[in-house]
């Protein structure tokens, strides 16, 4: 509503030619690392790293690690903590068992989370480097 044209939210479309799917029948076990947009549909155990750009996690998809992204989308299982360093958005059917760091996060009735909401404020921004993000966390000093 208001301002809301400000912070505009990354969709899979964007990125065009440089979109990974993971099919609902998939497993991939080990970490991934990667530019652009993947839409997890199956499971993933390990880590999900994007320096830039959209890890989208569906109704049937399942990620059993750390997912640090830009933007992240979700709206299936994920075991372990989230950094969306941009945006993050939570679908009705998300289940999340770990601690979310977000800039700006929309979650709708019906999304459940067991863990903390940790708010990155404006200094975080996409520049963040990937390995020092845990930095921001104060219990960790």
């Amino acid at each position: 509503m208001w301002g809301a044209d400000k912070h505009k939210k990354a969709d899979i479309s964007q990125f065009g030619g440089k979109t990974t799917i993971i099919a609902q029948d998939a497993e991939i076990t080990g970490d991934m690392r990667f530019s652009g947009a993947v839409q997890i549909d199956g499971r993933v155990i390990g880590n999900v790293e994007a320096e830039e750009g959209l890890v989208r996690v569906s109704e049937h998809g399942y990620v059993a690690g750390v997912i640090r992204a830009p933007h992240v989308l979700i709206n299936g299982q994920v075991n372990g903590d989230v950094f969306a360093l941009e945006h993050l958005e939570l679908d009705a059917k998300a289940r999340i068992s770990g601690d979310l760091h977000y800039r700006f996060m929309e979650m709708v009735m019906g999304a459940q989370i067991s863990g903390q909401l940790n708010y990155l404020g404006q200094e975080a921004g996409q520049q963040l480097p990937l390995d020092q993000s845990l930095l921001l966390n104060p219990e960790n000093s």
